[in-house]
């Protein structure tokens, strides 16, 4: 695996293992569409929650979240309602957030988790 796939992967595992601690379910991680890829989908409550992960080693090319892009929450927002129709969710309310990190494999990870981002 590419050094920049399994930081990526590492990532993911991260703020899945962080959402779950701030008491969200995971249900879905990596979903496809034509589309493209929702990285995780967790419920908080009755909510759907499509969490965009984003993972650098430092921010010497600029913070993760700025990776995010108005274009991106708009794929986001086309892709969650693309995952609610196909797992028989439509009507159900959603919220697309953020995670964050910066990691370098030396010291502890950062995580910045941002709500409601779209």
């Amino acid at each position: 695996m590419r050094a920049k796939d399994k930081l990526g992967k590492d990532g993911e595992d991260l703020a899945a293992r962080y959402l779950e601690q701030a008491g969200q379910r995971v249900v879905d991680r990596n979903w496809r569409s034509g589309t493209g890829e929702i990285d995780i989908v967790a419920l908080e409550g009755a909510t759907v929650v499509v969490s965009e992960v984003k993972t650098r080693r430092s921010p010497d090319y600029g913070h993760p979240l700025e990776a995010i892009t108005p274009a991106k929450v708009q794929r986001l927002q086309i892709l969650t309602l693309q995952w609610l129709r196909a797992h028989g969710m439509s009507g159900t309310g959603y919220r697309i957030d953020a995670v964050a990190i910066l990691h370098d494999g030396q010291t502890p990870p950062v995580i910045e988790h941002v709500k409601a981002v779209g």
